[in-house]
């Protein structure tokens, strides 16, 4: 097969809207741009009710407004000599820092506005189902700075012919494994290696600080990691092998494919680790092509296949799905079109992008992935996509699972059912350095869990007697939207120099009544120059957070949590930093946006608003008669910190909280504005 790349001078060239909508395209080029204005656009073009709806739910660009004028009315000395620390990166060393969060850090509004944005449009295009996975890579890709290489997309197929259907399956294959090649051209052979062999290590080790001597190598071998990526991977041919094997997954291309083998009758030649019927067996130089008939098959493979198609049945996946045995292999993709499907594949073994491509899409169906470390959308230096169409599924995860990178792509698109994601850590949304890695649920009423395994290095200090199960004893889990650095703790210039900035973790539902419940570092928090990002569109949903939950940031990170409208509850099991938490030289935001009435039941741990040592956090409750049972926190900054409570519309109920100065009815907090110092502000109008 010829390679279809066009060069880059010629003037046929299909760059980012090859994809996208037109509305999205302008969308999105508008908001790379630094433009808010969107409201014109999508005045002028057709789309769907929905579509509009999403751009009109935008919070942050609503709200700043309003809130800037009360910080600046309020805070005046303090405000400035915030942004000026937030703005002065020079003394902060890491590398691979992001545009993202360095845009927050410089304007927290213009930042987080920006961010906001984005997500909302990675969310539309998700909403469009799967013709539209190639623009949610875009959209990704573009957050982190990077943009696949140009080129022209293959026709679909006419005809019902099975040769012509099966010559563009082959030649998307062939293209797609040239893109890879010239992705890794300037690697050698023990280069390739490396980045395939260290992703495991990363996938189960990964901490995100470390203090020297102890795993100092392990960082060493991350700095290496990061620095092939950056300076010998070309990296945009990678993105565009990902767009040209994800276009398999169009459903008239399938349904073409259904009818053209309909009466196909199955090969006598039989495969290790395969069974039940398959209509098609083909080795290709660039890995096993299989299609599988309508009854249950089971696909145990450990070398993994360049392609697998299955029509149909109840089957089962183990082993390699998706992804690659070694680095010669480089792409590996398995669609699925119907059936109540069983994934337990091994580690780094499902939808999983090792220095190449990784794709799993199956269309519809009640499915149980039972994920194994560095699997289920996972992107180590490459793309790792899992996209689930339709049904109700269960994400049983160890870590590294459902959404999570570290240098490259890892996603989880789930399109409609109510669906139970469950992990360890470090997933469902987690962005490692040079990262991005994201959780996108369309509609149903879900359910998010992340902790219980990993003890936090905190337990020594708050609660040194406690035991696991106790409710003192802490875990991390680094989730539900976090981005997270590695961090090099040290008094040596050396050892910090090595030291990587974070990525974007990224999750988002849009519809549905929701559950979460996360450990510490969850929930849209930035961590070490890392963004989290965590997106509920809609529903009555509840937050249950910890240690740095909902919106929180740490060592220059990014947290940002909205919620856009419904009856929400939020709770903590604590003991400090939740909504709008910003620490050390960090910028968070938590917002509950929309009418209703919350509840925030946290009594066992501080918010909302909080920063330290040089923060920038803020908490927006938009309206309703709210109740909070919380002991301490509204609104407190220190050390040179912006710390701010909003309550913007509503008679509330603050019958738990402590009053300032003393004042002995609880009432008095509804339409008050209170100054504890210079850089803490209360507000409920």
């Amino acid at each position: 097969m010829n390679n279809r790349r066009l060069p880059a001078t010629t003037d046929s060239k299909i760059p980012l809207r090859r994809h996208l909508p037109l509305f999205l395209f302008l969308s999105l080029s508008m908001l790379l741009n630094g433009c808010t204005q969107l409201s014109k656009l999508f005045a002028v073009t057709p789309s769907p009710d929905q579509q509009l709806d999403r751009h009109q739910q935008a919070i942050v660009s609503r709200l700043a407004p309003v809130i800037e004028a009360e910080l600046q009315d309020n805070l005046n000395v303090m405000l400035p000599a915030v942004r000026k620390g937030l703005a002065d990166q020079t003394n902060k060393v890491a590398k691979f820092k992001r545009d993202l969060v360095l845009r927050s850090l410089a304007d927290p509004w213009a930042g987080l506005t920006s961010i906001e944005q984005t997500s909302l449009v990675a969310a539309t295009a998700a909403e469009s189902g799967i013709e539209e996975l190639p623009a949610i890579i875009d959209i990704l890709e573009e957050g982190m700075e990077r943009s696949g290489a140009p080129f022209k997309p293959l026709n679909f197929p006419a005809t019902l012919a099975p040769e012509d259907i099966l010559g563009f399956i082959m030649e998307a294959l062939e293209d797609a494994h040239q893109d890879r090649e010239q992705a890794l051209r300037h690697l050698s052979p023990q280069d390739r290696d490396f980045l395939f062999t260290q992703a495991r290590p990363l996938a189960e080790q990964f901490l995100p600080q470390i203090t020297p001597p102890a795993r100092l190598a392990e960082a060493e071998a991350a700095g290496r990691y990061a620095a092939l990526l950056m300076q010998q991977v070309d990296y945009a041919s990678l993105i565009a092998a990902a767009q040209r094997l994800a276009r398999l997954g169009n459903r008239k291309l399938l349904q073409q494919l259904d009818i053209a083998l309909h009466h196909r009758k199955p090969v006598t030649q039989t495969v290790p680790g395969i069974t039940g019927d398959l209509l098609l067996v083909q080795q290709t130089s660039y890995g096993l092509l299989v299609i599988g008939g309508h009854g249950p098959n089971t696909y145990d493979l450990d070398k993994g296949a360049a392609l697998i198609i299955d029509l149909g049945g109840n089957d089962t996946y183990r082993g390699l799905i998706g992804a690659s045995p070694n680095s010669d292999l480089g792409n590996s993709v398995v669609i699925d079109l119907s059936g109540n499907d069983l994934y337990q594949p091994a580690p780094l073994g499902l939808a999983t992008g090792r220095a190449g491509v990784g794709i799993v899409i199956d269309h519809s169906g009640d499915d149980t992935y039972r994920l194994a470390p560095g699997s289920g959308g996972a992107g180590f230096a490459g793309l790792g996509i899992l996209y689930d169409g339709e049904g109700q599924d269960v994400y049983e995860g160890s870590r590294f699972t459902q959404g999570a990178a570290f240098g490259g792509l890892g996603l989880l698109v789930d399109r409609a059912g109510d669906d139970r994601y469950t992990s360890f850590g470090y997933a469902l949304g987690f962005g490692g350095p040079l990262g991005v890695g994201a959780l996108i649920d369309v509609s149903g009423n879900d359910s998010y869990e992340c902790g219980g395994k990993y003890p936090s290095a905190y337990n020594e200090a708050d609660a040194p007697h406690a035991r696991p199960q106790d409710p003192a004893f802490q875990y991390d889990c680094l989730g539900l939207g976090t981005g997270a650095g590695l961090r090099i703790y040290s008094k040596q210039p050396a050892q910090r120099a090595q030291s990587l900035a974070g990525g974007w973790g990224l999750l988002v539902d849009l519809a549905g009544r929701d559950r979460y419940r996360s450990a510490n570092f969850s929930q849209g928090h930035g961590y070490f120059f890392g963004l989290g990002v965590k997106l509920d569109l809609a529903g009555d949903d509840e937050h249950q957070a910890a240690r740095y939950g909902i919106g929180t940031a740490a060592h220059f990170g990014v947290g940002l949590s909205l919620d856009y409208q419904g009856k929400d509850r939020y709770g903590s099991k604590g003991p400090f930093y939740n909504g709008g938490t910003a620490w050390d030289g960090s910028v968070a935001l938590a917002v509950d946006g929309g009418p209703d009435s919350d509840l925030y039941d946290l009594p066992a741990s501080t918010g909302l608003g909080m920063a330290d040592l040089g923060g920038w956090g803020l908490f927006i409750e938009e309206g309703g008669a709210d109740q909070y049972f919380i002991g301490r926190g509204l609104g407190q900054g220190a050390d040179t910190s912006i710390g701010a409570f909003f309550d913007l519309e509503g008679r509330d109920d603050y019958t738990s909280v402590p009053l300032p100065n003393g004042d002995a009815r609880p009432e008095r907090l509804n339409r008050k504005t209170y100054l504890e110092n210079t850089g803490s502000l209360f507000v409920d109008r």
